[in-house]
């Protein structure tokens, strides 16, 4: 089980770092200057493979997660364990927070954003907020 969940907080980990990445990618690109098509796609090409390879990242880190929690029964079932169940919750949230991230991807790809890089610049900090709440809800276990 140990192996298991170090496994799971390396691809967690990992799965994160390109998930502060790429919105960080979407500022630079919604402040690319009209006309500068070199700058905007070296910008796709690096976000296309960010995506690419934290969706790579993301689903180890799931499966993993869901072995802990199937397999091994950790937070499952029993008083206490609501922690659990908020912690799943917020990994929905922050799958859901990853298929945007796609969604956008698609839109600068298409010359369809509408968003400024303000926008953007918040929008990067909810998987930080994401992720702190979720090591407070594993590490705590506040309920």
């Amino acid at each position: 089980m140990l192996w298991i969940k170090a496994f799971h907080i390396v691809f967690v980990a990992s799965w994160f770092a390109g998930l502060f990445y790429l919105p960080r990618i979407f500022v630079n690109l919604a402040m690319v200057e009209a006309g500068s098509l070199a700058e905007e796609e070296r910008l796709l090409l690096m976000a296309r493979k960010l995506m690419r390879f934290t969706t790579l990242l993301m689903v180890p880190a799931v499966v993993l997660g869901l072995v802990l929690w199937l397999y091994y029964g950790i937070g499952l079932t029993g008083p206490g364990n609501g922690w659990m169940h908020a912690k799943f919750t917020l990994v929905l949230l922050v799958m859901g927070y990853h298929h945007v991230c796609g969604k956008l991807l698609r839109q600068f790809e298409a010359h369809a954003n509408q968003r400024s890089h303000v926008w953007f610049r918040w929008f990067n900090e909810m998987p930080v907020v994401l992720l702190i709440l979720i090591v407070i809800l594993v590490v705590v276990k506040p309920f």
